[in-house]
């Protein structure tokens, strides 16, 4: 991973500049690790003149900065005496050693290459303990570069050379680009394919991006690819981002300071989804240090500086920018330029370049020139202009000979006019500096020092000046060389015509180098796949120049719509910020419309009556119950009521018309997919249905099944990525008849419909209409083969393509395999035979079988699936290689797979019939007659595999074993065994009920009955009457 190694806090300051507090670490003058400059200002080779020079000016300095500049250079350590003076015992020299140089400031690439080369070594290393895999070499690897826009620019350049030197060892490449423009037809003259892409809001998947071995994404403007990128299932996939725009960075302040934490979140997220993040020069990665998660890594070289320079000077053809500029045109104009980095420092580099510059005032007063000079800074503080002048007036400078030009301004200008160039930077830079190439590109001689990284690329007195950075002297005297008589000497003006040609593809092979080095790192390609040329045998005219001649008139003009590419920056960062908002705004309204929509319309009053109301009626309905008789049964009936009532509950669910149209259908085909990836490539007719590998992926609002509910395997991410597909098989048949009732069955991969070869609406009609008439009988239909799939170019016969996407062992697992599931106890290397000529085959599990055949087919992939995963699990899951794969794969067992349902169809003696997916046509593969013979009936039968599976179901039911056994988790466990004890079970219950109720009807007849006491007769009514008359007379 690429690091910082500075001497300083992670927390910098900003523009790199060196912190009080590491200077508070600093003791005493004797104790401390100088910096190199200041051991070159104690102890190299200076003239005495010079030196003294400059302390009379770091004495005036000093002053200036402690009246202008607090807490600058000049801030004394916390630990320091406070009692001692600035001048006193060399005290100037301690605050020369506190000046920070930069040379803390670093970035390296190291760590980055060694994981990828530690996950190599690993591999290597673990070959000995395993079976060796082997490279078939049928096909050439393929990247996928994702393109901002194809404007004329500096970043198509780059890519373009870089594209050119790759398919030249080896790489096919396809262009996707989010906008079209003129470079369009460049790509396709170096024969690369170009597709615009439509990206919208909703940023949804339109590629099938696994069918590329790597993803290139150039620009922060492609990162709504990345978005898409961060979705399964192509999480896996290496993808190397390059970043030549600083625009980002310097909006993450203002991001901070809104609160737009969720921005900058999603911004992080796609830095971290790069493998590699790649930057052109190592300003870049300190500046987006927010987002570095240890993935990023400096390439060092890029056209822009060349592109830039020849733009500037079309757009400025025919002006006199030295007249505009305020300058006489027989001024002698002097450009010192430093590094790309700010450090305390840098004012001293330039006294030390203006001194060496006071010679050459006495040559041009004796001339009719005039010299002037600019000294190029980043430094926005006024103060430090004041101070530049202070210094100019103390070596004798005149009033407005000096001046400062800021960075961010019209430098390109002043550069333009500049007659010499002077690098007065003594930083030892990673890589040649930017600004010299772009002056050597406007044809200026430049002169500096011969620091490493310069003198590599600079042969002095040839294409440009160098002089001993221990020796400040000598760039007075190679002053004197380059300038004669206020004007540039014939051998400074043969210098720079060499350096401009020279400059104009500097950089070049460090680039392409740099991109082919890292991808050959980075990218792991699959067995099938032809490995690229070395590095080194890329050619020298592809990889020393950058591709100009390709864009012919396009270089010559200037593209005004396209030319600066910092305001398209700007407005793509825009865009972004406008759809957050949106977001934003739109989920407030929502939520505030959702609780208006819910409060507003209310009557409170007459909610409060209408309660009442239903309170009364249920207290009545309550009292009514309770006044009624009521049949109570047994337990028994209540249990069965609650049952049928929860049943009937679960089937009066609503159905959508996709669902209800499914019921009455012969085929219903499943679609497994695995991630929001891939929901642009499901259907939506009521003839597929999905079925998501993964709970967490599903698409909302659909009728898809989860497989883990139904296959809790599958919740196991080893198990749900090294059967791929194939755990959907699993998980359907699971107790297949509570989800499917059609005759038949089919499934179709996502892959099919990314790749354009899912069935068409006139081949489903086709393929329903052969279903119903039952043209075939028991068949396997199938509508995607082998001829077509894009890993088999060469037409390979079945157990060579098997061969070719397994590493070279597909044969060896199968027959091990095969060996493992019949229990063949002696040696075994066969496999069962697949005819090597004629026909085709099923691919992509994109196939139709009747519902009962299918079964049977799982029936026998549970125990092959079990027999290979006890020969694999064990390495595979402990190091992540497995010997049907050269490199680390969590798809280990899908690929055999894949092919098992021909080996099962062919043998098994069902009929294979290939179905167009464009027209319906329909044509039979490997005819019965033409088996005869070769087919392994006795091995595939289903009396067999029936036997073998009970045989299985028998020893897990019976004697529970407590190894690790993968089969009784993909499916049911049942063997006649089961099914009687079942039966017994369910006896025994009802003679249970039985006696219940036998015992209960014995307690009734034998419950003891208290005899009457007596019995109450009512009198007639005449009695009754005449018995009350005789009371009332006798009252009387």
């Amino acid at each position: 991973m690429g690091c910082l190694e500075t001497g300083f806090p992670s927390k910098r300051t900003p523009l790199f500049q060196s912190s009080s507090s590491n200077r508070a670490q600093r003791h005493s003058f004797t104790n401390r690790t100088r910096s190199r400059f200041a051991r070159f200002l104690l102890f190299e080779k200076v003239k005495y003149l010079h030196w003294i020079c400059v302390l009379g000016i770091f004495f005036f300095v000093v002053i200036l900065f402690q009246a202008f500049l607090p807490g600058s250079v000049t801030d004394k350590s916390p630990n320091s005496d406070p009692q001692m003076g600035l001048f006193e015992d060399m005290g100037f020299l301690k605050e020369i050693g506190e000046l920070d140089f930069g040379e803390g400031i670093r970035f390296e690439n190291s760590k980055v290459l060694d994981k990828f080369q530690r996950e190599a070594k690993d591999a290597n290393s673990s070959v000995g303990l395993r079976r060796l895999g082997i490279r078939s070499a049928v096909r050439r690897p393929q990247l996928a570069l994702v393109l901002a826009d194809l404007s004329v620019d500096s970043t198509q350049l780059l890519m373009i050379s870089v594209a050119v030197s790759l398919q030249e060892i080896g790489y096919t490449i396809q262009v996707y680009s989010i906008d079209d423009g003129p470079t369009h037809i460049i790509w396709e003259n170096i024969g690369v394919s170009v597709s615009i892409l439509q990206i919208s809001d909703r940023l949804e998947c339109t590629l099938d991006w696994l069918i590329y071995d790597g993803v290139l994404v150039n620009s922060i403007e492609a990162k709504d690819v990345l978005s898409c990128l961060l979705q399964e299932p192509f999480k896996s996939l290496p993808v190397i981002w390059t970043i030549h725009e600083s625009t980002l960075a310097l909006r993450l302040r203002q991001y901070s300071s809104n609160g737009n934490t969720k921005l900058i979140d999603d911004w992080k997220r796609a830095f971290n989804r790069a493998t590699v993040v790649i930057f052109p020069n190592y300003e870049l990665p300190m500046v987006y240090s927010t987002f570095d998660s240890g993935n990023y890594f400096v390439i060092p070289g890029s056209p822009a500086p060349a592109w830039e320079a020849y733009n500037f000077m079309a757009l400025n053809d025919g002006h006199d920018l030295q007249v505009d500029m305020g300058y006489r045109p027989e001024d002698f104009i002097i450009a010192i330029v430093g590094s790309q980095f700010s450090y305390s420092g840098f004012w001293l580099e330039h006294a030390l370049a203006l001194q060496a510059l006071v010679p050459l005032l006495a040559d041009f007063k004796s001339s009719s020139s005039h010299m002037q000079v600019g000294i190029l800074s980043g430094n926005s503080n006024s103060t430090y202009k004041v101070v530049l002048e202070a210094i100019a007036l103390n070596l004798g400078y005149p009033r407005g000979t000096v001046q400062q030009i800021r960075i961010d301004g019209d430098f390109n200008n002043f550069l333009s006019i500049a007659d010499l160039v002077i690098y007065g930077s003594f930083l030892e830079e990673q890589s040649f500096p930017a600004i010299l190439i772009q002056a050597m590109c406007f044809g200026k001689p430049v002169i500096a020092p011969d620091l490493s990284m310069i003198k590599k690329h600079v042969d002095n007195r040839v294409n440009g000046f160098l002089f001993p950075k221990e020796n400040i002297g000598m760039l007075t005297q190679i002053l004197f060389q380059a300038i004669l008589k206020g004007k540039l000497s014939p051998l400074a003006r043969n210098i720079a015509s060499i350096g401009k040609g020279y400059a104009r593809n500097l950089l070049a092979s460090e680039a392409v180098e740099g991109y082919a080095s890292l991808l050959e790192n980075v990218v792991k390609l699959p067995s099938e796949v032809l490995s690229p040329k070395a590095v080194a045998e890329i050619p020298l005219k592809l990889k020393e120049e950058w591709q100009w001649q390709l864009f012919g008139s396009f270089g010559e003009g200037v593209d005004l719509k396209h030319l600066n590419r910092t305001s398209r920056s700007y407005r793509f960062l825009d865009r972004v910020e406008g759809r957050w908002n949106r977001t934003k705004i739109q989920t407030s309204a929502n939520d505030t419309s959702a609780i208006s929509e819910t409060f507003s319309p209310i009557d409170w009053e007459e909610e409060r009556a209408t309660e009442m109301e239903n309170a009364r009626k249920k207290r009545e309905e309550e009292e009514l119950k309770d006044r009624t008789d009521q049949p109570r049964g047994t337990w028994e009936d209540v249990y069965r009521g609650a049952k049928r009532a929860d049943r009937a509950k679960n089937e009066l669910h609503e159905r959508d018309d996709r669902e209800l149209e499914r019921t009455g259908q012969p085929l219903c085909i499943y679609e497994p997919y695995f991630g929001e990836g891939t929901w642009p490539f499901l259907h939506h007719t009521s003839l597929y249905r999905g079925i998501g590998l993964s709970t967490k992926g599903r698409r909302p609002g659909a009728d898809d099944i989860d497989a883990p509910s139904r296959l809790p395997l599958l919740t196991d991410p080893y198990y749900r990525d090294a059967l791929g597909e194939y755990g959907a098989f699993f998980a359907i048949a699971n107790r297949i008849d509570r989800i499917h009732r059609n005759a038949w069955i089919g499934f179709q991969s996502w892959r099919a419909a990314a790749r354009k070869a899912s069935l068409s609406k006139v081949a489903e009609s086709a393929l329903l209409e052969a279903i119903q008439a039952r043209r075939h009988g028991d068949t396997l239909y199938f509508w995607v083969n082998t001829n077509k799939d894009p890993r088999n170019p060469l037409q390979q016969d079945f157990w060579s393509f098997c061969d070719a996407i397994n590493a070279g062992n597909c044969r060896v697992a199968v027959s091990e395999t095969l060996r493992r599931m019949y229990g063949i106890k002696h040696d075994w290397d066969s496999v069962p035979f697949m005819p090597t000529n004629g026909g085709s085959w099923s691919v992509m599990h994109s196939w139709a079988l009747p519902t009962r055949s299918f079964l049977e087919f799982v029936m026998f992939s549970r125990m092959f699936v079990d027999a290979l995963d006890a020969q694999i699990y064990d390495e595979h899951h402990q190091s992540g290689h497995c010997y049907l794969s050269l490199s680390k794969d969590r798809h280990c067992y899908s690929r055999v797979l894949e092919l098992l349902v021909n080996v099962w169809a062919y043998h098994s003696a069902r009929r294979m019939v290939y179905v167009n997916p464009e027209t319906g046509a329909m044509q039979e593969q490997h005819r019965l007659k033409s088996r005869r013979g070769r087919m392994w009936i006795k091995w595939f039968s289903f009396a067999t595999v029936k036997s073998m599976d009970e045989d299985l179901a028998e020893e897990f039911d019976s004697d529970h074993p407590d190894r690790r056994w993968l089969w009784p988790s993909t499916g049911e466990v049942f063997w006649q065994g089961i099914y009687e004890r079942e039966r017994s079970q369910r006896h025994k219950q009802k003679e249970k009920r039985k006696q219940k109720s036998k015992d209960k009807i014995q307690r009734i007849r034998k419950r003891h009955r208290q005899k009457t006491i007596g019995k109450y007769v009512k009198p007639p009514p005449e009695e009754i009457a005449s018995s009350n008359t005789t009371v009332t007379m006798a009252t009387v």
